[in-house]
């Protein structure tokens, strides 16, 4: 990996600047948004491959990460799918399946329910789309973990830990790109204030929710207590497929690309032959 950011470009929203990039070309259109506290380099390993089928592959920085602003009044799911549709809707790019991963999978519904004619389907990666259980001692770990200088080391040591399996080749340096972002002013703050919305709002619309959707969960996802069975409840609350990832972490389409990448591709090339209406049934 050459570098983590290439070709970047900008939209002015809501009081703040959005950053993406837009590998161009005429192929149907793929956006993906990254989790808390990381950047877009995260679809580093999947954007060749798509791009390589032919699709267009827009990937963006969210509230408060990367080139993206770091202060906003508003940092919730439904907002930064907001920015994923005013993206599309700045380049004039028609619909688009969008990724998401972790929160960002809620950015991914929110965007198809707010604007159903930008979005004909959905990949929800590692979601956390509902309020989990967190323990006492939990919410005592993060409230002393963000409480001192210590806190962008301790955000990078839980990232080290939602990669069970195998880390990437680059891992050591994607995570120097992270602490040197999240060393600049405010998005500390950014990441906290998302760590604290509740979900709540996300959940409300799963089962309204009419796009078609893909979950991809990893079995060790350190974020579930049983990652595949919240995969599941989850697909019956929105009618969707599932791939679930044997030993992957929270970043199953970094961790294990290379199995990942042909399920998501599989799943963009049949929304063209089934419309974005389609319905989809639920697969264990």
């Amino acid at each position: 990996m050459s570098t983590l950011f290439t070709q970047t470009q900008f939209i002015e929203t809501e009081g703040g600047r959005v950053a993406f990039e837009d590998t161009g070309g005429n192929g149907s259109i793929i956006l993906a948004i990254p989790g808390m506290g990381d950047l877009r380099s995260e679809y580093r390993y999947l954007n060749p491959m798509m791009q390589q089928a032919g699709y267009r592959v827009i990937t963006m920085d969210a509230r408060g990460y990367g080139e993206t602003t770091a202060k906003w009044s508003d940092y919730s799911a439904r907002a930064v799918g907001r920015d994923a549709v005013a993206v599309l809707k700045k380049l004039g790019a028609g619909s688009a399946t969008i990724l998401g991963n972790s929160f960002a999978a809620g950015s991914a519904l929110w965007a198809a329910q707010d604007a159903p004619e930008q979005v004909n389907g959905v990949v929800l990666l590692g979601p956390i789309v509902r309020d989990l259980e967190v323990s006492f001692v939990q919410k005592l770990a993060l409230g002393i973990g963000f409480a001192g200088p210590w806190r962008v080391g301790f955000w990078t040591m839980y990232w080290d830990s939602l990669f069970p399996t195998k880390k990437p080749a680059d891992h050591i340096e994607v995570k120097a790109a992270i602490t040197r972002n999240l060393q600049e002013p405010a998005r500390m703050d950014a990441l906290r204030a998302m760590i604290n919305l509740s979900k709540a709002d996300t959940a409300a619309i799963l089962e309204k929710t009419k796009v078609p959707a893909l979950i991809v969960m990893g079995t060790k996802d350190p974020d579930f207590k049983d990652a595949a069975a919240e995969a599941h409840t989850l697909a019956r609350k929105l009618n969707a497929e599932t791939m679930i990832v044997e030993g992957a972490g929270h970043y199953p389409h970094t961790e294990m690309a290379e199995q990942v990448t042909p399920r998501i591709l599989s799943f963009v090339r049949s929304l063209a032959g089934s419309g974005s209406k389609a319905t989809l049934r639920v697969v264990a």
